[in-house]
């Protein structure tokens, strides 16, 4: 037969420290008034993005700015154009994008989505992210690059 619980408030309370500090470890949100211009940044991490996917720039550079997800997905898809390279023959990184037009828009306080389009003498692309103020810092969450 098992034996009653001679405290069983200490079980409730230890479960409310314990979702007191998993919510104060979690990701914080960040306000957009406290973060620098979501234009720039945005300039800056797509400049860098681009960069990668080009082979002349290490993904692991921008680790701090992309979610972990994100982070996986430029990876994966550098590794893939640095092998579509290898396969062509082309040796060393492609031209350098021109960033044309930035378009920004803030559905909440600590989310900007943007849109970007960028172009080298031969191909236009158009890449999409959503960044959210986490921690006192931008952060991309979503990505997609055509």
């Amino acid at each position: 037969m098992s034996q009653p619980n001679p405290r069983p408030h200490a079980t409730r309370k230890s479960l409310a420290v314990s979702a007191q500090s998993e919510e104060f470890f979690r990701r914080q949100k960040t306000s957009a008034s406290d973060l620098p211009s979501p234009e720039t940044f945005t300039l800056n991490v797509v400049r860098g993005i681009l960069e990668v996917l080009a082979g002349s720039r290490e993904v692991e550079q921008l680790s701090r700015w992309l979610s972990e997800e994100v982070y996986r997905t430029v990876a994966v898809r550098a590794n893939l154009a640095a092998r579509a390279r290898s396969a062509r023959g082309v040796v060393g990184p492609r031209t350098t994008h021109l960033i044309r037009s930035v378009h920004l828009f803030s559905p909440a306080d600590h989310v900007v989505e943007a849109t970007v389009t960028a172009s080298t003498r031969v191909r236009t692309r158009a890449i999409a992210l959503r960044l959210e103020g986490l921690d006192g810092r931008w952060r991309v969450t979503s990505l997609g690059v055509l």
